[in-house]
């Protein structure tokens, strides 16, 4: 495992290098080669390890999950965006299919154990009910990290859950396929870069929808007074400017006071998005777009 303070790979002159949470195999990894495929890539340990390796320049970018449809947002990343100065320079919707998987000759009725990250567990608990009830459920920090364990330990009653890629990277075979209980589970990952990066470089013009922009901001109201979220929101209603997500996340340091990430459809160079905002910073505290990208594809 790479240490947290010092990500490493291999790398080629002239290539971006670009970090993802997690071991090879990981899905954050699938979703980073779609964006960037020449790009040398770089498994870190953590969420917070690829923010600052980006942050300090050790790497170019970083792919990172932001949103799931079935289990809601990646908060920590939310915050660690408010952290770092980083922008969103692409996204990129894909869709999470699960794997049973152990070492050759392990059969489904003699697993006693199941490794995988509790939010794979989660979606796949119908599966483990129904087939699993009497296995020893275990959550680990990693999708691909804990097919990588059942690897290593050759144990033919040991099992993981994640993705065909980890299956392939660590010789596993695959007992069950597909086994999430809801097939509609997609994850939002963003691509991440320092503000004086070249924002165009590297990215895969097929993994991007070459129309609709999509803005992220996060913005602080002055004081907590009835009204004040519904005057934020009517800057961009006045301008019939289609909001597409927001969420408030508390203020750190500040007991009953947060900040709202906002997602709206528009380039922040549009005219009508640039007055929303010169409009939102005359009422609120602060406020800090966090990029401007095309919307992106979603991978089936």
């Amino acid at each position: 495992m790479s240490d947290a303070s010092s990500p490493s790979s291999t790398s080629s002159p002239g290539r971006l290098r670009v970090a993802f949470q997690g071991e090879v195999g990981a899905y954050s990894e699938e979703a980073l080669h779609a964006l960037y495929p020449e790009a040398d890539v770089v498994p870190c340990p953590s969420f917070e390890a690829a923010f600052e390796a980006v942050s300090r320049g050790e790497l170019d970018r970083a792919v990172l999950p932001i949103e799931n449809s079935l289990f809601g947002s990646v908060h920590q990343n939310y915050d660690l965006l408010l952290e770092h100065d980083l922008i969103i320079v692409a996204q990129l919707q894909l869709r999470i299919r699960h794997q049973l998987m152990a070492p050759n000759g392990a059969t489904l009725a003699g697993l006693r154990q199941v490794l995988s990250h509790p939010q794979a567990i989660g979606q796949c608990r119908d599966f483990l009910r129904s087939h699993l009830a009497n296995a020893v459920i275990q959550p680990t920090y990693d999708t691909a990290g804990a097919a990588k364990d059942v690897a290593q330990a050759g144990n033919l009653t040991m099992a993981a859950i994640a993705s065909e890629a980890a299956a392939s990277e660590y010789g596993l075979d695959i007992l069950a396929a597909d086994i999430e209980s809801n097939h509609a589970n997609y994850t939002r990952f963003l691509a991440l870069a320092r503000p004086d990066a070249d924002l165009e470089y590297g990215l895969q013009t097929d993994a991007l929808d070459t129309g609709e922009y999509r803005t992220s901001l996060v913005y602080a109201q002055k004081e907590n007074v009835p009204g004040g979220l519904f005057k934020s929101l009517a800057v961009f209603a006045l301008r019939d400017i289609d909001l597409l997500k927001i969420e408030s996340r508390p203020l750190v340091g500040n007991p009953g006071q947060y900040v709202f990430y906002l997602d709206l459809l528009g380039h922040r160079d549009e005219d009508r998005v640039r007055n929303a905002l010169r409009h939102l910073q005359e009422i609120a505290a602060k406020v800090r777009v966090l990029g401007s990208f095309r919307s992106g594809r979603t991978l089936e």
